[in-house]
């Protein structure tokens, strides 16, 4: 296993930045995920990395070895390097047995050595009891874990994925998260998903790549992405969060329609504009009024509610016609048109960076 290294990696197509002075380091043993919506450049960061395509500008290091810069690219064959696609890829007239021993057996490993590493990725991908069948015969679930288990069983320095749950339903895709998470902790090859599934990215992922118009725009672990986002895109993306405006009064409040928030995060500076995220699940609602502290409370009225079974999901609009979305507890029924106030706690008002 080697680290993997982007060091001011870009694409162009013409005129067009695919990816943008992309500098990242992938730890030997990590699995870090670029996360990001169709388009902003995650799935040609994994070609460059692959030595698919060749870079404009930067280079792409795995270990103390220089795998592609504008000057020279090794080409695929020549990287240690395993590769799964969304659509499996398995050779219809194959076996499972077959299509998982296949990279061994064109690298011309002896018979008793192919037949030991394919029955013990057999059994850590339980596919033992399918390796007589075609790939016509399997699940969706099945032929991703075949995948895999071909990927795995050459022992790469690198292991990349492209969106390699999205043709599976909703069931299997949480299903095969967990097993994509268990199989690297089992084997820790260094490894690189793609991904544009935020649950994806936070249940299998050590660190998180955030991508936007070919750029990295956070990277952090699967907890920091979440509680602390540092832009506006990011708190979107990942979901569940609102976004506030207002105007900064001093270094950690700012006023929404008159009524002073307190934030965490940044600095702000007095009497510049500011976005502040905060999560729906994080807003409390209720129908009294507050006392004589009004810091952090809002006014507003419920436009919509849906009984979502284990909690109800609220959009309410505040006095200067912003929607929010809130998530309350089940039996707190508050019907469309009433007036309610919001407690935003102030450890959750986030301040976004500019995007």
């Amino acid at each position: 296993m080697a680290s993997v290294e982007l060091k001011g990696l870009t694409k162009h197509y013409g005129s067009a930045v695919a990816v943008d002075d992309v500098s990242l380091r992938v730890e030997h043993g990590q699995l870090v995920c670029l996360l990001g919506p169709s388009g902003c450049g995650k799935t040609t960061t994994l070609r460059l990395i692959a030595g698919f395509i060749e870079p404009s500008a930067g280079e792409i290091m795995v270990g103390d070895k220089k795998l592609s810069s504008p000057a020279r690219t090794v080409p695929p064959e020549g990287r240690n390097m395993s590769m799964i696609f969304q659509s499996y890829a398995l050779w219809p007239h194959m076996t499972v047995a077959e299509n998982v021993s296949y990279g061994l057996r064109i690298r011309k490993l002896d018979k008793p050595t192919i037949d030991a590493k394919l029955k013990a990725i057999l059994t850590t991908a339980r596919l033992e009891a399918l390796a007589g069948r075609y790939p016509g015969e399997l699940s969706g679930g099945q032929q991703q874990r075949v995948s895999l288990a071909r990927a795995l069983v050459v022992e790469p320095e690198t292991l990349l994925l492209d969106e390699p749950l999205s043709n599976l339903d909703a069931n299997l895709r949480e299903e095969m998260r967990f097993e994509i998470r268990r199989l690297h902790d089992r084997y820790r090859y260094t490894t690189v998903y793609v991904t544009h599934d935020q649950s994806e990215a936070m249940t299998t992922a050590d660190l998180i790549a955030v991508m936007n118009h070919g750029k990295v725009e956070q990277l952090g672990t699967p907890e920091e992405i979440y509680n602390r986002p540092r832009s506006e895109f990011v708190a979107r993306f990942i979901g569940g969060a609102n976004i506030l405006r207002g105007t900064a009064l001093d270094a950690n409040r700012i006023s929404i329609g008159g009524t002073p928030v307190r934030t965490t995060g940044r600095p702000l500076q007095s009497g510049k504009p500011v976005a502040v995220s905060v999560r729906q699940h994080e807003i409390g609602i209720t129908l009294e009024a507050p006392g004589s502290q009004t810091e952090n409370q809002l006014r507003a009225t419920v436009a919509r509610q849906v009984f979502l079974g284990s909690a109800r999901d609220y959009t309410v609009q505040l006095d200067d016609k912003t929607e929010l979305r809130v998530t309350a507890p089940p039996g707190n029924n508050i019907a469309p048109g009433q007036a309610v106030w919001l407690h935003l706690p102030a450890e959750q008002c986030r301040a976004l960076a500019e995007d």
